[in-house]
């Protein structure tokens, strides 16, 4: 049954989780400048992209939904993300779709969360018909599209036809009444995957890379024989997605690994628009209740507000004018890709 999967995979993702790891986002470093700290209060996590403006460049990734418990979680999550302001979106929707007696365990993000951003979530498979009423349902600010071959793929009871995902993408964009975002679910983004989403339409692709819950992983758990393990380091981490897609001119979003606030920064000197985080959430709303989420996002935003005033950043944009050095897995993968390293290491003061 789905809610069995939904179940499963809830319990498996906090089992999986790289929470305290090393990951590449270790492999981007500031360069310290002592005397680029501004003032506090000229400081304002506002972002805006694609003609959509949010109060914080933070915000909850999809996760769940679909059984009793997920909805559960579905509730803490939205009176976590009402109390802090932070978006918000909704795990896959795919359950509602196919029974409708599970609509309560994702409207109630909406029932929550009246007044905050929330983003549906459909697969690559949904007629634009089923994604309007996933729109509908949850009375959604965006939508989002989620693209995960690999885990279909390792999945035993997974879908084995991609090849319509594409043009479903480009009549989706077209056929809904909001923006559509488009997310890989921890294997990544390459430069040319975001360019053909430029080209259908998206309003922002979503990297979801490699570093954080592993899909992989989960699935092949799920498998009798485990005979899927080679699969486990499949993809690329989330710094490298946006270095790699930097100059298609989509808005990007961050999302796969993200640990702590100093990530969060990185994704955004990286090129970001806004960073999502999933596991790292959840785990701590299962742990605590949404209290404790609602502490641990309000520690979080006043960490990034904190580490942008000190490198002299008034907004998450001017994040992009900061000096950062690439190194190690990264740095060789910039370097197979082509990517100038040397851009990102900007001089912060002119030379006399």
């Amino acid at each position: 049954m789905i809610s069995d999967r939904k179940d499963d995979h809830v319990r498996l993702a906090v089992e999986h989780h790289q929470s305290g790891g090393r990951n590449e986002f270790d492999d981007v470093t500031f360069i310290h400048h002592a005397l680029a700290g501004i003032d506090r209060a000229d400081v304002s996590l506002n972002t805006r992209f694609a003609d959509i403006d949010w109060g914080v460049p933070l915000y909850i990734n999809a996760m769940t939904g679909g059984s009793d418990r997920t909805g559960d979680i579905n509730r803490d999550l939205a009176i976590a993300a009402r109390e802090t302001g932070v978006p918000l979106a909704s795990g896959s929707m795919s359950p509602f779709l196919k029974d409708v007696s599970t609509a309560n365990t994702f409207s109630v993000l909406r029932d929550q969360n009246p007044d905050g951003f929330v983003i549906a979530n459909v697969n690559a498979t949904t007629t634009v018909a089923q994604a309007q009423r996933a729109v509908d349902l949850l009375r959604a600010d965006a939508l989002q599209i989620h693209l995960n071959t690999v885990q279909e793929t390792v999945m035993p009871e997974g879908d084995r036809s991609f090849a319509a995902w594409g043009p479903r993408i480009e009549e989706i964009v077209a056929g809904v009444d909001v923006p559509v975002f488009v997310k890989e679910v921890g294997f990544g983004l390459s430069r040319e995957t975001v360019r053909r989403l430029s080209k259908f339409g998206v309003s922002v692709a979503d990297v979801g890379g490699r570093g954080g819950t592993n899909f992989a992983r989960i699935e092949n758990s799920r498998r009798a024989g485990g005979d899927y393990a080679f699969a486990d380091g499949w993809g690329q981490s989330t710094p490298a997605c946006l270095l790699d897609a930097s100059d298609v001119g989509l808005p990007l979003f961050a999302s796969g690994g993200v640990r702590h606030p100093l990530d969060v920064v990185r994704g955004l000197t990286l090129g970001a628009s806004a960073v999502g985080v999933a596991g790292t959430f959840l785990k701590t709303v299962l742990d605590g209740g949404p209290n404790a989420l609602i502490t641990q996002i309000t520690t979080w935003l006043d960490q990034i507000e904190s580490i942008m005033t000190m490198l002299g950043a008034r907004t998450p944009a001017d994040l992009s004018h900061c000096e950062v050095r690439i190194r190690g897995d990264l740095r060789e993968f910039c370097t197979d890709r082509g990517i100038d390293v040397y851009r990102f290491a900007r001089p912060f003061l002119p030379v006399p």
